[in-house]
């Protein structure tokens, strides 16, 4: 077994010189078996050392306008920093400890300066337009783009900017992200804190593994047992869906909506830090010459402008409504009538939907879930995935940061082609949510010339294995676990040489979720499911009539899960346009509350705080682009409409998929990936149907 990680551990005898810093000489895989927080600081000094050399020497007067110089000598530098940096990060995400927060807090400042001083570097940015000037139309059409992206990077991120504009704007990345990172620690924080202990008999209907992860050694003085429930996502979703208490679901409810907000601890509150990201980031748009940070935002993104996003989430949310307001009034409908409820409550919500589906489906998701043990979906996915793009996923050995992360590696021919971090499990002093992030991308190194594998790490949320069995995943598991493999294929299976512009790089961010969105649709067919599933008692498969009873309620509120992504989407695009200046928090309550008067059908209590907790847009890189995965859902559909047609398995549409979306990165347009598998401009309708909201 891998040597996991205990990042709680410091010695600053570990990094007393550059020769014994297991972080310089981190030249394959992350070094995780030998990583110490007091390894960071002396590590960032030599490699900031080198970039900074390594940026003097290129900007000389006597220095070449060439390309392979500038990538020979200061991008190895620089990605050299990136991936060390990546590494820490990365960490910070999934293995936060009081040391290595402190760590990361400490030189965030320091690299997040560096990173703007370079991308504003005026000198830098003549270099590369001069390199344009002497070589673009002699450069390879990969390079052209990757090119062009630097040059719109530089004007971006200030480069044209002088004087004080210059050290306003550079002011301002520094503290977007010290803010970013706070509002990050806060929602880890006040979700890591709260637990709430309470008897067995309040846990009436609750499923027996929930149950077993909650439950606490010992007995109270009656001799009944009791259990420690948390607001990690594998005990909170469970407990809303399937506890009869009621008063029990309010507790939970009101906790979770309210986290990292006024009404708990002071300490945690993100309601300035709301404020003042928004303010900061509509002072970048004015420094830039921008009306609004939307328009910032949307300068490399295949929309065009903030109005024609907005119309296309209103457009959506037109066609939507009818069947939001048929879902919401069936609810209703049904839990006065079999539930008792006079009215459902925002804490009623996932409980009496999840009766409903019983009701008229006749099946849950927690008998669903006995199916769907994780050696078996794993063994399901890669089977997909070697069939469709001709590779072969085999188990590999490398340090890990945690004893449930596991190590793979993708062959073709023989030959490694990239390699993945698989981290599954939820765990305290891990981030909620799921993701894909690079350990390194793709890239033909120019101090080499050998081509340099991509690694990712792919990060999901499930419960862990209890009692020495598999552990069991929901079908909403899956389908996360699929959309994060789109993002990590997408990553390694680029065939694109330059770093800039392979895989996910450089991507257009409102495209960016196609190739996550489109594996998501395996999750829903007859022939991947039986390879998918074993039953954790029996070992069968999943029967056809339960799969029967999935299919009829794949669409169940379907309106009301679409008006609810289009809230989201929308309040995030009007708290970033032109003329919106909060003054304090209660100005983006007001905003949000402007945007469900619009689309909205259910109308959240007051106290729900859950826009403090929106790290998309506050601490991740969605701000004024939430809207993409509505966006790249049409992108998705159509693309899988493709399989449709042809077969879902077939090895033709699967090897153009490949090729032209894949492997293609971002060398060029996403619109252009798109025209050359489909053969045409995306529509809309695929989406819709593969919804139940075509008329």
């Amino acid at each position: 077994m891998n040597a996991p990680l205990n990042p709680s551990a410091s010695s600053a005898s570990h990094a007393a010189t550059a020769d014994s810093n297991a972080l310089l000489a981190m030249n394959d895989l992350p070094v995780f078996d030998r990583f110490d927080p007091a390894l960071v600081g002396p590590a960032l000094e030599v490699l900031l050392a080198e970039a900074r050399t390594a940026l003097e020497a290129v900007v000389a007067e006597d220095s070449p306008a060439d390309f392979d110089v500038l990538d020979r000598t200061l991008s190895t530098r620089t990605e050299r920093l990136s991936r060390v940096w990546g590494m820490v990060s990365h960490l910070n995400s999934v293995a936060d400890t009081p040391p290595l927060r402190e760590a990361y807090k400490t030189h965030l400042p320091v690299l997040t300066e560096f990173w703007t001083a370079l991308g504003s570097d005026e000198r830098l940015f003549h270099k590369y337009r001069a390199v344009k000037a002497a070589q673009g139309e002699q450069l390879s059409p990969q390079r052209q783009t990757l090119l062009a992206h630097w040059l719109r990077g530089f004007v971006l991120g200030g480069a044209e900017l002088q004087g004080e504009a210059r050290l306003r704007y550079a002011a301002i990345q520094e503290r977007l992200a010290e803010l970013s990172q706070q509002f990050s620690e806060h929602v880890l924080d006040a979700t890591d804190r709260y637990t709430l202990e309470v008897p067995a008999s309040r846990l009436d209907g609750v499923p027996p593994d929930v149950l077993d992860a909650t439950r606490i050694e010992g007995s109270d003085a009656s001799g009944e047992a009791r259990h420690r429930l948390t607001l990690h996502m594998p005990v909170y979703l469970p407990l809303m869906q399937y506890a009869n208490d009621r008063d029990l679901r309010a507790t939970l409810y009101r906790a979770y909506c309210t986290r990292a907000s006024e009404a708990g601890e002071s300490a945690l509150d993100n309601s300035a830090i709301m404020v003042e990201l928004i303010q900061l980031r509509q002072e970048e748009a004015a420094l830039l010459g921008y009306p609004g940070y939307a328009d910032v935002s949307l300068v490399p993104k295949m929309a065009e402008s903030p109005d024609q996003v907005d119309a296309f989430l209103v457009d959506m949310a037109a066609k939507a409504r009818p069947w939001a307001e048929r879902d919401l009034q069936e609810l209703r409908d049904f839990a006065r009538e079999h539930l008792g409820l006079a009215t459902v409550e925002a804490w009623d919500t996932a409980w009496a939907s999840e009766r409903l589906k019983e009701h008229r489906y006749a099946f849950s998701d927690q008998e669903v879930k006995a199916y769907f043990t994780e050696p078996t979906v794993l063994q399901g996915l890669f089977g997909i995935i070697e069939s469709l793009f001709d590779v072969r996923i085999t188990p590999a050995q490398a340090p890990v940061w945690h004893e449930g992360v596991q190590f793979f590696c993708l062959e073709r021919a023989g030959q490694a082609i990239a390699h993945f971090y698989l981290d599954p499990y939820a765990r305290p002093g891990k981030r909620p949510g799921a993701w894909m992030d690079d350990a390194r991308g793709r890239w033909k190194r120019p101090d080499t010339g050998a081509v340099q594998t991509p690694v990712a790490y792919l990060v999901c949320n499930y419960a862990p294995p209890q009692g020495g069995r598999p552990a069991l995943l929901t079908h909403d598991d899956v389908i996360t676990l699929f959309h994060e493999f789109g993002h990590g294929l997408h990553h390694m299976l680029t065939q694109v040489d330059e770093l800039g512009i392979a895989g996910i790089s450089g991507v257009e961010w409102d495209a960016v979720e196609l190739p996550s969105q489109f594996m998501e649709n395996f999750c829903w067919e007859w022939s991947v499911l039986q390879r998918l599933t074993c039953h954790i008692d029996t070992g069968e498969p999943l029967p056809r009539a339960l799969f029967d009873k999935m299919i009829a309620a794949k669409n169940f509120q379907s309106g009301l899960q679409t008006l609810r992504q289009i809230e989201f989407s929308l309040f995030d695009l009007r708290i970033h346009r032109a003329g919106f200046a909060p003054q304090s928090v209660d100005d983006i309550h007001t905003e949000l509350e402007r945007v469900r008067d619009q689309v909205s059908v259910v109308r959240p209590p007051a106290f729900n705080r859950f826009a403090h907790t929106f790290s998309h847009i506050f601490a991740g890189g969605y701000s004024a682009g939430y809207y993409s995965y509505k966006w790249a859902e049409v992108l998705s559909a159509d693309a899988w409409s493709a399989f449709e047609e042809a077969g879902i398995m077939d090895a033709t549409t699967g090897q153009r998929y490949l090729k032209e979306i894949l492997e293609r990165g971002a060398s060029r347009s996403a619109l252009d990936n798109f025209r050359a598998f489909r053969g045409r401009d995306p529509q809309p309708d695929a989406l819709l149907r593969h919804q139940g909201m075509a008329a």
